[in-house]
């Protein structure tokens, strides 16, 4: 029995995998990743730049660089696009028609980027409980 617990060694190395968050400001990805990593959401302020959060799950581990959502921060996402094996693109469902069709831009963007056309997307609508929320449908 002590044999069997003691030398049994470290576990096996979860796969770690690399996925560029990005949306809109204030459209919720702070708050999603914040919520994944199991932190206190009293303290989210909007990303400026960028941030990294290693996400744990039993089996991998997701290293999600969050991008800001600023127009003036927009510009310069394609140049974090490098090595990433998915993508998160996090939009407010209860945004106006204007925010919406800048999100729709931005998707289309990100769908059409030599880099990320062929990764996996994740595409959240975001603010479902908010009475202003579309549904997927109208999203």
């Amino acid at each position: 029995c002590f044999r069997a617990l003691c030398c049994k060694g470290p576990p096996p190395p979860r796969p770690e995998y690399d996925l560029v968050c990005i949306g809109l400001t204030g459209s919720g990805k702070t708050s999603l990743l914040s919520q994944l990593c199991s932190e206190s959401p009293d303290n989210i302020v909007s990303t400026t730049g960028f941030s990294i959060k290693a996400v744990p799950f039993q089996n991998a581990i997701l290293n999600v660089k969050e991008l800001g959502g600023a127009a003036n921060i927009r510009k310069y996402w394609s140049r974090y696009y490098q090595g990433s094996q998915g993508v998160i693109f996090v939009l407010d469902s209860a945004s106006s028609e204007d925010d919406l069709e800048t999100a729709r831009n931005e998707l289309h963007s990100a769908l059409q980027h030599p880099q990320l056309c062929t990764l996996p997307f994740l595409i959240l609508a975001n603010h479902q409980d908010k009475p202003a929320a579309r549904s997927i449908q109208e999203v």
